[in-house]
């Protein structure tokens, strides 16, 4: 049975990931080919923009599930960011967009994602995390290690090739797409393989980032360990980020920080798998850019929360005319930062679910998609197990 799917489905397929990443090895570029020019974003951007607009207002909707009064509060539980994503796919899957909104609305992921990444590192005071730290890395490993043994030993059970069941075992563990990228040169992958993997990964990533909020709030969690869960469990970069913004603030904090620890320890995940995977089946090696693994979004989150950490933001102070009922008012730098990085997230959110292709998804393979979830599934258990066990 032919699994080959469409580069309008694989456009569907990665929307979610948001985040380029280098890829190992790079083809010398055909002579006599044109160059490349850039798409125009403007259709894209203002579709996305009319989908955040709208979801903003549905997130001000006084009325449950949107608002919801407690003891403690006002609480608005469905962050914008989680509606825009939901408005985004409902307009893409119901109206009939022009091609150059979907163009447009790739290329606004990819170019704005690391910008809300960056400035989430605004928020984080690294102290905070210090009793944490090494059991939130421990947990990180153990996750990455059980989702690509599970992943590669069921896959190779239930008949799928060794290529496609470690492919979906490294975006599983590590970081979605970037990661099948990253792994497919080393074992010599096959195209099916690479697209069937990409297509389990992105569609189980987007499961996760609505599923484990509602999770979190069943079960009870605090927002540091509900931040380590998305974290060290959800698949993509920005579903991660967009999971643990829909749980609460610091959830998504340090959601964004442990899922970037997952994606630094891509490079030697990679060097692992040279050892372990390579050499035993006697397939050649091809030249890594290790350098590139690491993406330069990464060192702006750290640069970001060891200025927090330091108190290097300032707090601006206004003074108004005494006669004014509110004569001054502060705004912390740090938390503006924060803000206009959730403005932009939404922004993203929106223009990646008008990429989003429901029939598209559909394609995917069924034995492909069977073996992505038992894997998910392994990951999510085992990850909630090791927090409530460490933290």
């Amino acid at each position: 049975m032919s699994h080959d799917i469409s580069d309008d489905t694989d456009l569907s397929l990665s929307s979610m990931e948001g985040v380029y990443v280098a890829p190992a090895v790079e083809p010398r570029p055909a002579d006599g080919k044109k160059p490349f020019r850039a798409p125009s974003v403007r259709s894209g951007a203002v579709a996305a923009l009319l989908v955040a607009a709208a979801s903003y207002a549905i997130h001000y909707i006084p009325a449950v599930p949107f608002r919801i009064v407690s003891d403690h509060g006002i609480r608005r539980p469905i962050s914008a960011s989680i509606i825009a994503i939901l408005v985004g796919v409902f307009v893409r899957n119901v109206f009939r967009l022009p091609p150059s909104v979907g163009v447009g609305c790739k290329v606004i992921a990819r170019r704005l994602l690391p910008v809300t990444i960056v400035l989430a590192g605004a928020g984080l005071n690294l102290t905070d995390i210090a009793i944490i730290g090494f059991n939130a890395l421990t947990i990180t490993v153990l996750c990455i290690s059980i989702a690509t043994a599970s992943a590669f030993y069921i896959g190779r059970a239930m008949g799928l090739t060794s290529s496609t069941a470690l492919l979906i075992g490294a975006g599983t563990a590590i970081c979605g797409t970037s990661a099948i990228i990253a792994v497919a040169p080393l074992i010599s992958a096959e195209d099916e393989d690479v697209t069937l993997s990409v297509g389990t990964v992105n569609l189980l990533g987007i499961v996760l980032m609505f599923l484990l909020p509602f999770l979190g709030g069943a079960l009870h969690l605090s927002d540091t360990a509900f931040g380590i869960w998305a974290g060290t469990s959800i698949h993509a970069v920005p579903q991660a980020v967009a999971a643990g913004f829909a749980f609460s603030e610091p959830a998504g904090t340090l959601a964004t920080l442990v899922k970037l620890v997952r994606v630094t320890l891509l490079a030697p995940f990679i060097v692992a798998l040279i050892f372990l995977y390579v050499r035993r089946s006697n397939r050649q090696p091809v030249t890594v850019h290790y350098s590139r693994l690491i993406p330069v979004f990464v060192w702006g989150f750290t640069a970001m929360a060891i200025l927090n950490t330091a108190r290097f933001f300032p707090a601006l102070v206004f003074q108004l005319a005494p006669w004014l009922s509110v004569r001054a008012f502060t705004i912390p730098m740090s938390a503006t930062l924060v803000d206009i990085g959730n403005y932009i997230l939404t922004f993203v959110m929106a223009a990646m679910g008008l990429e989003v292709h429901i029939r598209q998804l559909a394609s995917v393979g069924g034995k492909a998609l069977l073996v992505g979830s038992i894997s998910a599934a392994i990951l999510c258990v085992t990850s909630l197990a090791l927090i409530k066990v460490l933290l």
